[in-house]
């Protein structure tokens, strides 16, 4: 196979992974820079302004959407960078991927309403 469709290979692979499936990943990357847990995350979110975003994601109600420059604005270059080394990818790819599912991710790490330290929608809005 040529480098070309390996590289198809891998971002197609990223592109097609179901949010719960990108959890782990991203969460090892986040936590290699200084991005620890849920809660890192979801403070992160808060800290960049995007504190409504996130809650949406926590909560019941319908999630606010995400573009991929956001996503590179909360999460930072070395993030995305780790993670399109990982895949192949370069960290546009990255960021439009994580922007479609980052809200799915965050669902699927917060059941309950709440992260793991018990961080409600209305503890992030900001």
């Amino acid at each position: 196979m040529s480098l070309f469709g390996n590289l198809s290979g891998l971002f197609t692979e990223f592109q097609s992974m179901q949010s719960n499936q990108l959890a782990g990943p991203l969460m090892n990357e986040m936590s290699q820079h200084g991005i620890d847990g849920v809660d890192g995350l979801v403070d992160r979110f808060a800290q960049t302004g995007f504190g409504e975003h996130v809650a949406s994601w926590i909560g019941n109600g319908q999630n606010l959407p995400l573009d991929q420059d956001s996503i590179q604005r909360v999460l930072g270059q070395p993030v995305l960078q780790g993670l399109a080394d990982k895949y192949g990818l370069d960290t546009s790819q990255v960021s439009a991927t994580l922007a479609q599912h980052l809200p799915g991710i965050i669902d699927h790490l917060t059941p309950g309403g709440q992260t793991p330290n018990g961080q409600t929608p209305a503890d992030v809005q900001g």
